[in-house]
């Protein structure tokens, strides 16, 4: 055979399996999946308590595979939905996700916006996501997310929790919950929610969807026991042993996605630490759509007395 030849067939083999690949993350980005996690933070002899967390929904109209999948997480009864941003990705995905999220309805739910909210994504180069501080992603038309948060609010009873921080009563418990808007675009202003947690709450959960670390801090120095996350989509593209590349945060890729602990020192120097669950997510930008080793998910996070 021929250097010639050789170099063809080697060619010829490498386009083959970057179509399969292709192909096969094509697959993985429609593969939804529950994962189901357990977190020990609530008082001692307290029954357990569910919180059903979907992040990073992309909708964009005629994703009917994911309208009814979301539908379906109904059977898990949960005692909380929360929902942590990126759910829009088109001017009309607002009048398809509020009834794809209508058997949820049923049980309280939180949420707040993420980065890709407020604008329609543009197309941009793959290179930016290598970086561990991107640049701000390219802003398409604007999106109405404020006229999207009080439709959900009406038609669920759910509770914007945009720069609120307020105690609710959910199943029985008494939570205090606290989010921030997206830090991402620094639309975030923890100050505005601020402070310890009151007095005979049984936990404190914090929403922010890019885990940015300085958040994850203003949280756990304040008391926050678990913060909700999102905006990784968990690496999107993870290698084996390897796992993601990047987190398009100041988060450290070991953290994308799943439970971690966090670390954070106030302003005596004494060390605090809270949990962190990070969504993997259940989309992907209409310009990326394929996943790795990383599939769609929802998590049923089952919070459980501590020790």
């Amino acid at each position: 055979m021929t250097a010639r030849r050789a170099a063809g067939r080697g060619a010829a083999g490498l386009a083959l399996l970057g179509a399969a690949t292709f192909g096969y993350g094509l697959y993985e980005r429609d593969a939804y999946t529950l994962t189901r996690r357990e977190v020990p933070v609530l008082p001692p002899g307290m029954p357990p308590l569910s919180i059903l967390h979907l992040s990073d929904l992309h909708v964009t109209p005629g994703q009917t595979r994911k309208f009814r999948w979301l539908g379906e997480l109904a059977r898990l009864v949960p005692d909380l939905v929360a929902m942590t941003g990126d759910v829009l990705s088109h001017a009309d995905s607002a009048k398809p996700l509020l009834g794809a999220l209508e058997p949820l309805y049923s049980f309280p739910g939180v949420f707040i916006p993420g980065n890709n909210d407020y604008y329609v994504p543009r197309p941009r180069s793959p290179h930016h996501y290598l970086r561990r501080h991107p640049s701000g992603a390219p802003k398409g038309p604007a999106l109405d997310w404020a006229g999207f948060a009080k439709d959900l609010v009406v038609e669920s009873g759910w509770r914007d929790m945009t720069h609120v921080h307020d105690v609710l009563t959910i199943a029985g418990r008494r939570l205090d919950v606290r989010g921030v808007d997206d830090a991402r675009s620094r639309r975030d202003r923890p100050a505005l929610v601020a402070g310890p947690p009151e007095l005979g709450v049984d936990v404190a959960l914090g929403l922010s969807h890019t885990p940015e670390p300085r958040v994850l801090d203003a949280f756990t120095v304040d008391g926050v026991q678990l913060t909700l996350s999102g905006h990784t989509h968990g690496g999107q593209i993870r290698l084996p042993f390897v796992g993601a590349l990047v987190t398009n945060c100041g988060l450290d890729p070991s953290r994308a996605r799943g439970l971690s602990r966090w670390q954070a020192t106030d302003a005596t120097g004494a060390e605090r630490t809270s949990w962190l669950h990070v969504s993997a997510g259940l989309g992907t930008s209409p310009y990326a759509p394929i996943r790795l080793a990383c599939r769609p998910e929802a998590t049923l996070l089952t919070l459980v007395p501590a020790g």
